[in-house]
């Protein structure tokens, strides 16, 4: 199981993922010079009143156990690269829901928004599950050549 590569590539998704439930997304600052308020996965915090962006962290959750998950499907390949791609739509997801709440947040607090860098692992995510996919394919096709000798 470990000695396959696509096992490598989802374990990087998913401590890729669990890294981004736990650093901040980025920024806002405000025009008049106030301090920024840190966007992170579960929330933002302004001024006592704490903004829930819960969503944002459900789906990166659900999208860590599904990559999980599909390490342990080895022996039915075709599940995991549905997996695979279930995980990468999800991801696809949580970009949507992101810009949401970006955008609804960035208009009610008037401020501008600064991008962290922890907002790429996603997308390193979504191109490992692409590589994961590609060599749960070849993997298919080698068995399936296989049987066909027999």
């Amino acid at each position: 199981m470990i000695q396959r590569i696509q096992t490598i590539y989802l374990l990087l998704v998913t401590g890729l993922l669990v890294a981004s439930m736990c650093l901040p997304m980025g920024h806002f600052v405000r025009l008049n010079l106030v301090p920024g308020y840190t966007f992170q996965p579960l929330g933002l915090e302004i001024e006592g009143t704490f903004y829930s962006t819960w969503g944002i962290f459900g789906i990166l959750l659900l999208s860590a156990i599904v990559a999980l998950a599909s390490i342990f499907l080895y022996k039915n390949r075709v599940l995991q690269i549905r997996m695979s791609i279930f995980n990468s739509v999800l991801l696809l997801g949580y970009y949507a829901a992101f810009l949401t709440f970006m955008f609804v947040l960035k208009k009610d607090l008037s401020a501008s928004f600064q991008v962290a860098w922890s907002l790429c692992l996603p997308l390193i995510a979504i191109i490992l599950n692409v590589l994961a996919i590609r060599a749960i394919g070849r993997d298919e096709v080698m068995v399936k050549a296989a049987d066909r000798l027999r």
